[in-house]
This record gives structure tokens, sequence and C-alpha cells, in this order.
């Protein structure tokens, strides 16, 4: 087959994945290993050569994502305990009036509240959607619930700290700061114009409140069972442990000013902020090289958080955070990982010059590449981070020779896997029933709305690749 025979064999890679996932319930990480496993043999690498790829690729990607996956999911579980959330989005609905209050509601989620776990984010912003969406007017609901689909998933996409968007950033050898100044305002700009373009489509006959929309009703996955584990007899409450559908998050009894509350999070997006554009200005100072570094960011505002907590939850409750935390990213890190295994044996086989040889005259052929394998992968697998780092993956191997800037990469791939979000996702069916909609109102606020955000990111990437 000559030339072919990395592209027929990678084809098959990413079926014989896609049938595992799906039709024997194996789990995406070890289907994917098996996936590059499988492309190492079939090309003609000796077999204990292809594993010493794939685990050299899993660590390539983990030392270089991992540590900071795992400190912002702690430093996010934590600052949701402190109550950060509930007083941001009062203090929206005061300043900014209910008719704004989807924009920057979902604008928030998709930025700088990406550094919140999306299954807690969900949880904890989920009742706060219900409750104020009949309060600002007509379509509130349907508003609301866009807003919060679009938040979710292109914030983790696209924006940094978003958790997929570390992992494309690692796997294609983009600064984590480059892909902060590219990607922060993307998902911004794209989550607006989807919620503007939705919001006139609902006013125009697509929403339709009798058949979209359940009666409001006591949610068994939302219910919140406390206690106050961690008080010793005779001493000042000081919180309780809610549990929201499953995921854990200490609600001090006497939360924190919300400036205080935020400032952790605060302090690590502006040092991370400040080494980017350090690096963008090519300005080299030692100091200023490790205080912009995201580890240093991201490790700062975890102390700080770590000190406003001990003071406002109980004993023995930022233990508790720290562990639900750690429960949650292990598989998320194990994932991450084996999409680095993927791209290392791609790059090993060839397969990355045969691409290069293909698209590398066209900026944009790479990018709408990258961004039909994501959608294509999405719809058959269901998940947005396997689709984006497995199609990223395909072309990391070339990512600096093609002429196009390797974050426009990542990020086509990002958006590619926010296409067609369905009935295979957990989170459709989690903001079904959480956000008082029917089937047939999820299919119109998630799938539909989040279609549209991968179109419009696409378009938007594409502009860039022109200036850029």
């Amino acid at each position: 087959m000559g030339n072919a025979a990395p592209l027929v064999h990678t084809a098959v890679a990413i079926a014989a994945v896609v049938v595992l996932i799906l039709k024997f319930g194996v789990n995406p990480a070890l289907a994917l290993v098996l996936g590059a496993v499988y492309l190492g043999i079939a090309c003609g690498l000796d077999p204990a050569h292809t594993l010493e790829v794939v685990n050299r690729g899993f660590g390539d990607l983990m030392a270089k994502v991992g540590l900071l996956i795992v400190l912002g999911v702690l430093l996010g579980t934590l600052l949701s305990a402190l109550g950060a959330i509930d007083k941001l989005m009062a203090l929206l609905l005061r300043r900014l009036g209910p008719k704004l209050l989807p924009y920057s509601f979902a604008v928030l989620m998709g930025t700088v509240l990406q550094f919140i776990f999306t299954d807690v984010l969900l949880m904890v912003t989920a009742p706060l959607a219900r409750t104020l969406g009949p309060r600002i007017g007509r379509y509130g609901v349907a508003r609301m619930a866009a807003a919060m689909a679009l938040g979710l998933e292109v914030g983790v996409a696209l924006s940094v700290p978003g958790i997929g968007t570390l992992a494309l950033a690692g796997l294609l050898h983009v600064p984590l700061g480059i892909m902060l100044l590219y990607g922060f305002p993307l998902a911004a700009v794209t989550i607006v114009l989807t919620l503007l373009l939705f919001s006139a489509l609902a006013r125009h006959g697509f929403w339709d409140p009798e058949r979209d929309e359940r009666p409001a009703a006591a949610d068994r996955s939302g219910a919140v069972r406390r206690h106050t584990a961690g008080n010793r007899p005779g001493t000042p409450v000081k919180g309780a442990l809610a549990r929201v559908g499953g995921a854990a998050m200490w609600q001090p009894a006497n939360p924190p000013p919300l400036a205080l509350s935020l400032s952790p999070l605060l302090i690590a997006l502006l040092m991370m902020a400040t080494g980017a554009v350090a690096q963008a200005a090519e300005w080299r100072s030692p100091l200023v090289t490790f205080l912009g570094h995201p580890v240093a960011g991201l490790l700062t505002g975890l102390i700080c958080a770590c000190l406003i907590a001990r003071r406002r939850l109980p004993e023995g409750a930022v233990g508790e955070v720290f562990g639900e935390s750690y429960r949650a990213s292990g598989q998320v890190l194990v994932l991450r990982g084996v999409g680095g295994s993927l791209a290392a044996v791609v790059g090993a086989v060839g397969l990355g010059g045969i691409i290069e040889d293909s698209v590398g005259q066209d900026p944009w052929a790479p990018l709408a590449l990258v961004w039909a394998l994501a959608a294509v992968l999405h719809i058959a697998i269901g998940s947005v981070i396997t689709a984006a780092i497995t199609a990223a993956g395909v072309l990391a191997p070339v990512a600096p020779e093609l002429d196009v800037q390797p974050v426009l990469v990542a990020l086509a791939a990002g958006a590619g896997s926010l296409f067609a979000i369905h009935a295979t996702s957990n989170t459709f069916w989690l903001l079904q029933s959480l956000l008082g909609q029917t089937p047939r109102g999820a299919l119109k606020t998630v799938t539909v709305t989040v279609s549209a955000a991968s179109l419009i990111a696409l378009g938007l990437i594409h502009v860039l690749s022109l200036v850029v």
C-alpha cells in the first residue's frame, strides 16, 4: 500500500476505538491504548518499540499538563466549597440585570470558572440557572439552559483552564500562555454570538415552552443532603457538607466576602496572563518567567484558597474536598495521557509526513481536517475530550511544520469536538433533567446550540488564521 498504509491503518485504528467504546463498552482510555498499539504494529514497528512509544507518549503529555490539571481541579473545587459561585451570580443579577444575565453567566462558566471540575460546576450552577430562568423574562428558562450548555462545553474545549484545552495545548506543544491569549477571547466571543443567535431563534418560534419545558418540580438528581462532619461537639458550626447529585461540596455557614473568595482565582489568572504577555513581548526575566509559569500561578492560588478555607470551613473539610477532587480527576488524567500515546505512535509511523505533504500548503486545510475528524469522532463516541485529543493527535507530529499556528490547530480540534452533543453524552441528560427541559428542549439548547457554537468557532479560527 506504500504511503497509503499509515492512512488506512489509522482509519482502522480509529474505527476500532469507536466500536470498542460503543459496541463492547470498553473504557475510552483502554480503547485508545489498544488503538495506538494496533497502529504501531500494523505499520511495521517492532512490538516492543510500539509499547515504548505508547508509554513515552503518555509520560510526555502528563509531564506537560498532569500537574496543571490536578492543581486546577483542587483550586476550583475549593473555591466552590467557599460559596464563591452563588455570590458571584447574585452580584451579576444585581449589576447587569436580567437581560444580560445569560451572557455573563455563560461567559464566566466558559472562562474563569473552568478551574472548577465540570461535574461539580454543573451541579453548583444548575440550581441557580433553574431558579433565575423564570426571572429574566420570556424564554428565560431556554436562554439559561443554553447558557449553561455553552459555558460548560465551550469552556472545556476552547478556554484555559478547561481540562480539554490543557490537554490540547500539551499535545500540540503550545505554550499555555499562548493558548490562554487565543482561547480565552475565542471562547467568550463564540459563547456570546451563539447565545445571541439562540435568543433570536427562540423569539421567532424555535422554542415552544409547552413542549420544551417541564413544570417546576423537585429533582431527585439535584437533591441536597447535608451533614456537619468535622465540627467538634461544643464548637461553633462552620459549615456543612452538601452532596448534590453525587458531587460533594462544603458549604460554609459564614462564607467569606466575594472579593476574598475569588482572590485566589484572580491571582492565578493574573500570574498566568503576565507570563503570556511577557512571552509574547519577548521580555526575558528569571523572576517574571518563574512567577508567570502556569504551575506557579495555580500553586499560589491554591495556597491562598487553602488559607481562606482553613478559617471558614470546619476542621478536616479541606482534606475531604481534596479527596473528592482526586477521585474526580483520576480518570481525566488517564484519558489525557493516552491521547499523548496515540499522538506519539502517529508520529512514529510517519503519518504526519503524509498529512504535511497533503495539506501543508493550505493554511485552511489542516484546520478543516482536524475539525472534521473531531466532529465525526464526537458524533460516534459522545466524549468531547476524547474526540478532541484523538483528532489533534493525528496532526500533532507535524503541527509545527504546517503553514498555520499550532494553537489554531488545537482550537480547531476543540471546536470540532463540540459538534452534535447528543444522547450519548452524560452532560446532555444532566442538563435536560436539572434545568427543567424535556428531551425535545434539550436537543435545542444543547445539541443544536453547541453545534452552532462549533461552527461559529471554526469560522472565527479561520479568520484568525488569515491575520496571524
